[in-house]
């Protein structure tokens, strides 16, 4: 099963869902996923996963569907501003249009995303081969992360937030539980995952003793972000209704942008450190308090 692709995947019968994700999880984390009475927060995701259908969940994974609902929600100000039309093949891209700084983005999966920052520079060649690959992905069928599934894929622009001296956006992720911000987390040093570091903080930005095991610890007392307050209120108000969802925002010195919603953080494959917090974090998820 280990060697199972992505075409097979998909063309897998949704009885057989159950069985991959729990061969998966004993993969990743060496015990079996309880899914009859999920308890820790990895095991209740992928109970969410398989069992958590709302079409709701589509339209607020989908990267461009998703501006207008959280424009009607919390206002269209904390949208990061986009740049032209939409696409859904790169070949009608116009890059000679384009200004020197953008991020060139699709819509339907997880780290699809292309920071340029000098457009005289830029491959075409390659970006457009990289983008039509991604619209040809379903991504739901790399985890069974299934809210993906029905998204049609499309390529949007974003204005380039970033300064020169920035690697990369400031970002920070709350992990919502019916519609209350419970923790976050916040990466330092984060070019890639071996020289990165990561903390969660409580809900008053406290460093908390948990950290992820892809990423090294941060062990310091971070100082509280401007607007702080702020970016608890809004994922409070973007998380209303919800039984879990973790909302992603960026700060760029006191200014804040929506990021995403995610639904099924990191694939409910996450291994906590201690693992104690995967039990701490599935005690706030009462998967009967909301979508």
């Amino acid at each position: 099963m280990e060697k199972i692709s992505f075409y097979i995947k998909k063309a897998m019968p949704e009885i057989l869902y159950p069985l991959y994700i729990e061969y998966k999880y004993k993969q990743v984390f060496g015990v079996r996923c309880n899914l009859k009475n999920p308890v820790k927060y990895t095991e209740k995701m992928q109970w969410a996963k398989l069992y958590r259908r709302n079409e709701l969940l589509t339209t607020l994974t989908d990267k461009v569907a998703v501006r207008e609902w959280v424009a009607n929600r919390i206002g269209k100000e904390y949208l990061i501003p986009t740049i032209g039309d939409v696409f859904t093949n790169a070949d009608d891209i116009r890059f000679d249009s384009l200004p020197q700084r953008y991020v060139i983005k699709t819509n339907n999966g997880s780290g699809f995303n292309i920071i340029v920052n000098d457009n005289e520079t830029v491959n075409i060649r390659k970006v457009k081969k990289k983008l039509n690959g991604w619209l040809s992905c379903n991504y739901a069928y790399t985890l069974f992360e299934l809210q993906y599934k029905d998204i049609k894929p499309k390529i949007y622009i974003e204005e380039n937030l970033l300064s020169d001296e920035m690697i990369d956006m400031p970002d920070y992720k709350f992990f919502c539980f019916g519609g209350k911000v419970f923790c976050s987390y916040t990466r330092t040093e984060y070019t890639n995952h071996s020289d990165g570091k990561l903390g969660f903080f409580d809900r008053d930005y406290k460093l908390m003793p948990y950290h992820r095991s892809d990423y090294a610890p941060l062990t310091k007392q971070l100082e509280k972000p401007k607007n702080y307050e702020l970016m608890v209120e809004l994922a409070e108000k973007l998380s209303f209704g919800f039984s879990h969802v973790r909302v992603d925002l960026y700060n760029i010195g006191g200014k804040v942008y929506f990021g995403e919603m995610t639904f099924t953080n990191a694939g409910g494959l996450c291994q906590f450190e201690p693992d104690e917090f995967d039990r701490i974090l599935g005690d706030q998820w009462n998967l009967n308090s909301g979508i």
